[in-house]
């Protein structure tokens, strides 16, 4: 059977049609990962509602004390718009170092942060330093919710909840993504470390956001290194040996790319790739 797709105009039509269709429907954007579902054996379901007409989902807003930006947002787009941020720097370096350009030009932030089986998504890390938040309407009500609650949360929302906008507060730390794929950039990386460090007058650390990426099944904060980190000089030797010291807490999955174990081993040299990349 040919699935069916509906083209919504507004954020409201795409909504309620996703609350219609029920668990028969989905969402769809870029695309790039609906599309492989036949290759990874999955099936597809029988009705999508198409979000590239959606206005809202596109747009990017740049304020003094914060960004917003819609779900709708390619890679791409998303790397271009932030490249004179430097507080944002991790997400810029992420959304345009993921994946390929064909695929970074066509995958949006909200499908990488709602697939929940894709555990190499290179934008949760990233906005988890950030300490990002989203935005989640439904029939009637928009809900704002710290990512990661949304990431717990996600594989359960009724039909008819669709993620609409992130919204990051600016800050004075800067920040910076480390990634390692197998081979070659296009690959799915083995393990990501996503950095945002506010300093004092000392140039020490005042407050560590540090999150990783592919190593487990879902990206998560690294809240022991985070600690140990703040009130230390910021320099690539003290945070690879403190990252070293605390790598497990970390239990890696297996994967056909990569064993868990290998994922873990190469943390610490991911987080002295990114505090380098600060100075």
């Amino acid at each position: 059977m040919t699935p069916s797709l509906y083209l919504a105009p507004s954020l409201d039509t795409a909504v309620a049609a996703l609350a219609e269709r029920g668990t028969e429907g989905a969402p769809l954007a870029g695309g790039t990962w609906i599309m492989r579902a036949p290759i990874r054996h999955e099936p597809l379901r029988s009705a999508y509602v198409g979000l590239g007409r959606v206005p809202e989902l596109g747009r990017i807003e740049i304020e003094s004390d914060h960004v917003a930006i819609g779900a709708g947002v390619t890679h791409d787009r998303l790397a271009g718009a932030l490249a004179e941020a430097p507080e944002l720097r991790v997400l810029a370096q992420a959304a345009g170092r993921s994946a390929n350009p064909a695929v970074r030009r066509a995958a949006t932030l909200g499908g990488n942060l709602c697939t929940a089986d894709f555990a190499a998504a290179d934008l949760v890390p990233a906005l988890l330093c950030l300490d990002a938040e989203v935005e989640i309407h439904s029939p009637g009500a928009v809900e704002r919710m710290p990512l990661e609650k949304f990431l717990v949360i996600r594989q359960s929302l009724v039909p008819g909840h669709l993620l609409t906008r992130v919204v990051i507060a600016r800050t004075v730390a800067r920040s910076a993504h480390a990634r390692l794929p197998l081979r070659k950039a296009g690959d799915y990386p083995t393990a990501i470390l996503s950095l945002s460090v506010a300093r004092d007058a000392d140039g020490r650390v005042a407050q560590a956001r540090i999150a990783v990426g592919s190593v487990e099944p879902v990206a998560r904060r690294w809240p022991r290194l985070e600690a140990a980190l703040t009130g230390a000089p910021l320099d690539a030797g003290t945070a690879h040996r403190l990252a070293t010291e605390l790598a497990d807490d970390f239990t890696g999955r297996d994967g056909v790319e990569a064993p868990g174990w290998y994922r873990v081993a190469v943390l610490p040299a991911l987080v002295r790739r990114a505090v380098a990349a600060l100075h």
